[in-house]
């Protein structure tokens, strides 16, 4: 009986043993992330949304498509709801390569050490400017003539579409915030051009190049707009929207990223990619340094990040 007891116990001391074996094996496996730029985990690449959000979804898919081929890295695009969603989800980690406007690029560089790497390029120009438009029957000649009237800027936070002109307005010895008699905040550029055009505001804010504005994005639906609208004032020299990439994306990848994307816009078919996309003609490196200028006329403007959707 009792080498009997003594044999159980020795098989239930072993079978313990292997099914405590099993479950140490269990415990040790561990779930591993994904590297960085697999089909598990993209590179997260964030438009603003300056212009049509679903257009700029499909211009920048077929970008990521080109520059996946290119570098062999895997991307997921997205256009977040308003400049500061893309500036903040850069500091957080969340996005890592945004196209961010100069303004929203140095609150986040300052605010989030976020980094440029790329200028973009327009019609051989790394410049562009803010222009004010009005329709040609509006009576509205130069910026003397806006006062009290109602007028539509961009993004609250767009440098072209809002600050720019408010600088504008307050270099020319008048206040921005009490100048106009209505003030309206349509998002896009190309909704600033549809407000004017449709008289919904007398005269409104929007981007313009070297020998191109954002009227040009509306032209195929609003055939006129040219001849029915025009530039009052223009603004200051405003360097290239930005190819910025979050603090601690790694160095290779970031070089990786910045060598393909010069590669693609130099292809025919990236060439028509970039300029769906941005009205992009191609890209420059660039540094830090490139947007001071910026950086004092938002300081000029009292520009935080919080304040950016207010």
């Amino acid at each position: 009986m009792f080498r009997r007891l003594v044999w159980l116990i020795v098989i239930l001391m072993t079978v313990g043993l292997v099914l405590s074996g099993c479950g140490k094996s269990g415990k040790t496996e561990k779930t591993t992330t994904a590297a960085l730029g697999t089909a598990e985990n993209p590179i997260k690449m964030a438009m603003v949304p300056s212009l049509d959000t679903k257009k700029l979804v499909i211009s920048g898919e077929k970008l990521a498509e080109l520059l996946e081929k290119e570098t062999g890295l895997k991307y997921k695009v997205s256009v977040p709801t308003s400049y500061t969603a893309v500036v903040s989800a850069m500091g957080a980690g969340n996005v890592d390569i945004g196209w961010l406007s100069p303004i929203p690029y140095v609150i986040a560089h300052d605010k989030y050490g976020v980094q440029v790497v790329l200028t973009t390029v327009r019609d051989k120009s790394t410049k562009y400017w803010s222009f004010i438009i009005a329709r040609n029957d509006s009576g509205i000649n130069n910026l003397a003539d806006l006062k009290n009237k109602r007028f539509a800027y961009g993004d609250p936070v767009s440098t072209s579409g809002a600050i720019y002109p408010k600088h504008l307005i307050r270099t020319n010895g008048s206040d921005p915030e009490k100048y106009f008699s209505n003030v309206i905040y349509a998002g896009a550029h190309d909704k600033v051009v549809m407000a004017v055009y449709n008289k919904q505001v007398d005269a409104g804010a929007i981007y313009g190049g070297v020998v191109s504005d954002a009227r040009e994005k509306v032209a195929g639906t609003i055939k006129d707009v040219m001849s029915k609208t025009r530039i009052i004032a223009k603004s200051q020299d405003i360097p290239n929207d930005t190819v910025s990439v979050r603090k601690g994306l790694p160095p290779a990848m970031v070089k990786k990223i910045t060598d393909g994307l010069i590669k693609v816009a130099s292809s025919d078919e990236g060439r028509i990619a970039v300029m769906s996309l941005y009205g992009i003609d191609g890209f420059v490196r660039a540094t830090d340094s490139d947007y001071d200028s910026v950086r004092k006329v938002a300081k000029a403007e009292k520009i935080e990040l919080e304040q950016m959707d207010k």
